[in-house]
This record gives C-alpha cells, structure tokens and sequence, in this order.
C-alpha cells in the first residue's frame, strides 16, 4: 500500500507492506475506509421455506376428484419443480450421498408399486410419495444453505411450537379440540382423534392427524432448540425455550414423543458432561453393545421386545406393537423383494391394519430394499460426525441434528410417521444436509457474537487471517481498543 511522503519527507512515496509499522513522529496516516461491518444474519427464512411451515399447521382436506390434497401437499406441488431444478443445478450443494439414497428409495417404491399393483395403479401413489418425501426434502434441502438461515428456519418452527402450545393446553384440561373446531368451520379438517384420557387428561391433538403426530412436531426438535437457538444465549432464554418445547411434547401424553425428548436430553447430557474426553461418543457406542449383548444372552425376551415393553404407557399397547413386528417381519420374509404394496397385510384377526412402526411399513409394503435405502438416506447424515470443524457454532448445529436424526431412528421403532408428520421428517432430514458444505465463518454472523465474560466484559475476537501484523492489523485492534484510537495508553 502506497502513501505519499509526511511533510518534509520531499516527493519520495514510502511503501508500507504487511508486517510495516507508520513512522514514529510522523504525521497521522491518511484515513482509509472503514471495511463495512458483516451483515446481520437473517431473522427469518425465504418465503417458500415459510409457506411450507405455515402450511404444516393448516389441517384443511381438499377433495379433488380422488385425491385428497391437504395444504402442504399443494405448497410442495408448486415449489418442487423449482427446488428440483435448483438441486440439480447444483445451486444447493455438492449431490450427497444422502440425496442419492433417498431418490433409490422413492425410485424403488415406484417399482414395487408397478410389480404388486401395475403401472396404471402406481402413477398416483408414486407422484404422492415424490412430493412428500423429495419435495419437502428439497425445500429444506434448497432454502438452508448456512448456520443463519438454519437458525432462521428453527426460529420459525419454535414460533409455531409456542403458538400451538396454549391451544394444547386447553384442549388437554377441557377435553375439547377448539382449534381444530375452528378452522373446520372454514373447510373440511382431519376427524378429530377423540383418543381417550390419560392421567385425567385429553391427548392433545391440535392440528394434527393424531396425538402422537402432535407430540412428535415439538419432541423431534428439543436437541436443535437447545444447541442452535439456544447457542450463546442467556441461560434464562435458552432453558425457556426448551421447556417450551419440552412441555408440548408432553401435552401429548404419547410415549413416542416423550422417548424422543428423554434420548436427546440424555444425549446432550452425556455430551456436556464428558466433553473434555475425545472419544466419549466411541465409549457410549461401546457401553450400548455390552449392554446388549449380555441382555440378549441371559434374557427370555429380546431387546426390541424389553425396550417396547418399557417404554409405553400400558402392558397392552407394548404387546400389541410386539406383535405389529412379529408379523410384519413375517410378512417381510414372505414378500422380501417388493413386499405387498397397499394389500392387506397378514395379522391376527383383533389386529388392526395400522403398523406402528415407521420403518417396517416400507419393508412390508415395498420390501425389505425399500426400508433399507430409507434407514441408509438417515444413517449417511452421520457422516458429518467426520467432518473437521472449527466454529463451536457449527459443532453445535452439527451435534443437535444428528442427536434429532438418532432420535428419529429410535423412536421409529414404535411410532409410524404419516401425512404431516412424515413430510416434516424429510424436511428435517434435509435441513442439516448444508453442513457438509459448510465453511467456517460463512453465515454465522448472529451466533459468534463475543462471549460476555464474568463482569460483563465481552472477551475479544481472536484475530483471524494468516498474518497479523500491517497497517491493516493495527486497524483493526484500534477500533478493538477505543484507548489506541484515541491516542492514550
């Protein structure tokens, strides 16, 4: 950088590289440009993103002609061909494996489908498992690309949680769906469940097709609401928000929601009180096998059926989802390669046709590939737990989605995810896929605001760059240091 000479120097420029300091004595360096300061991040997710959200809250059905389209299946009917040809652009990101895995399943389906019932058959279903599984992947998928607008969308979902929240509340004490009531007076809503008491309470339902749906909308996310929302936040903001969200999932009184908040509680649990041990994930997955291992020798039960066993509210309901795996894995044997499509699967005749368990009903209906590419499109978001990071900011967001993405997995086990539901779990599943593009210090401009340290002092950025000295530099540690600007020491 070039300046001209200080009087008296004569018409001599001095070049002042990095590493160069001003002249003692000399006249004051001529001003420069303060650099514009970083943007602040974003408030709120793109319209498209909070059309979605917005949408999953409308219980509305419209018939047309023999399709029934609630108001996030037309939202995605609309944005999924954009956001596909966004995706293949490769405007959202490097293709992943994931992307890649979740295309065969749907791919896969679609031929079950055509193989069981016929390609006349299988044009509808197909289409209809398109929008909700890539359609509201892509959404997430196309419209959070960095830490800010992760925030954002997670802003916007903990916004609806609150709102749904006071309504839950009511319905739970009074035994009366208002809300629900409500909108049906403008167009036809899903049947209110009408589940029966528990505790005293009514199973609050809200806007959801069952109580258990409801429950799963705010259980799913605690993990994020803590670590992402509330990273860096004051303790008061963060701990209200996650009892917000916590206290919603109870509403419910569905044991698969509340499983979902006990794994992610235990999880950042285990997290926070073993961080200083670098392999505390590897000693956890050692604990969990010698744990099983022993448990499957010496028990008369196995352990899926001791884990469904105790973690339901009733003797009943765990023997029953028992039974849904007995026969549906014989079900799965008998028809391994494209399963039974929507024929009626082989029970007892007290058994109902529903299968409570999201990741059999893929292997029964499609065969076992289908429910294999769908566990392997969840099990490929662990791979981010390879990827170096620096930013604590985006260690957190990466530690809160995969603890989701785990709960998701256990909770699958008892409790099928349909309609709403499920098209919000491809949604989450594509909302952390960001962070394996993700860079240090790109969209973080909210979340690594200074650290406010013991006596309200803010602990000062550490200086980045490869070098750090210049005029540049000293600069910088100027408009730090309001005692250098101002020429006192």
């Amino acid at each position: 950088m070039t300046f001209a000479r200080p009087a008296g120097g004569g018409g001599r420029r001095l070049r002042l590289g990095e590493g160069d300091v001003w002249p003692e004595g000399a006249a004051a360096a001529p001003a420069t440009r303060a650099p514009r300061a970083p943007a602040a991040g974003r408030r709120w997710p793109p319209l498209p993103l909070t059309i979605f959200v917005v949408s999953l809250l409308l219980p509305w059905q419209i018939s047309l002609g023999p399709l029934s389209l609630s108001p996030t299946r037309i939202v995605l009917l609309i944005l999924v061909v954009p956001c596909v040809g966004i995706w293949l652009s490769g405007r959202a990101g490097r293709l992943r494996l994931t992307d890649v895995l979740l295309v065969l399943f749907w791919l896969w389906c679609s031929i079950s489908l055509v193989a069981v019932h016929g390609l006349g058959f299988a044009i509808q279903p197909s289409g209809i498992l398109f929008i909700e599984t890539m359609g509201a992947y892509l959404v997430a998928r196309c419209f959070i690309r960095d830490l800010d607008g992760f925030r954002a969308a997670l802003r916007l979902l903990f916004l609806a949680i609150a709102a749904l929240l006071p309504f839950a509340v009511l319905e739970a004490v009074t035994g009366r769906n208002i809300l629900l009531e409500a909108l049906g007076m403008l167009l036809p809503t899903y049947a209110d469940a009408g589940e029966e008491a528990r505790f005293g309470l009514r199973r609050a339902q809200t806007v959801f097709e069952h109580p258990i749906l409801y429950g799963a909308f705010p259980g799913s996310i605690l993990a994020l609401v803590h670590l992402v929302l509330g990273h860096r936040r004051p303790v008061v903001v963060r701990w209200s928000r996650s009892l917000v969200v916590g206290a919603a999932a109870v509403v419910s009184l569905s044991s698969g929601p509340l499983l979902a908040v006990v794994i992610q509680v235990a999880l950042m649990s285990w997290e926070r009180i073993l961080r200083a041990i670098a392999l505390r994930w590897k000693l956890l997955i050692a604990l969990l096998v010698l744990t099983y291992v022993p448990l499957e020798l010496v028990s008369n039960r196995s352990v899926p059926e001791l884990y469904i066993s105790y973690f339901t509210f009733s003797q009943h309901t765990s023997w029953y989802r028992i039974l849904i795996w007995q026969y549906g894995i014989a079900s799965v044997l008998a028809h391994p390669l494209f399963g039974i499509g929507f024929h009626e699967w082989a029970r007892a005749s007290f058994m109902t046709s529903s299968i409570d368990a999201f990741w059999l009903v893929p292997a029964v209906r499609h065969g076992a590939p289908a429910a294999l590419l769908l566990l392997g499109a969840l099990a490929s978001t662990f791979l981010l737990c390879r990827r170096p990071m620096e930013s604590d900011a985006l260690r957190a967001a990466r530690l809160g989605f995969v603890i989701v993405m785990t709960s998701f997995f256990v909770v699958g086990c008892t409790v099928h995810f349909w309609a709403t539901s499920y098209m919000f779990f491809t949604f989450l599943l594509g909302s952390g896929i960001w962070l394996f593009d993700a860079r240090d210090g790109q969209g973080t401009s909210i979340v690594d605001e200074p650290r406010r340290e013991r006596g309200g002092v803010a602990a000062p950025r550490p200086v980045t760059g490869r070098r750090r000295g210049g005029v540049a530099a000293a600069a910088r540690e100027s408009r730090r240091d309001p005692r250098l600007s101002s020429g006192r020491t």
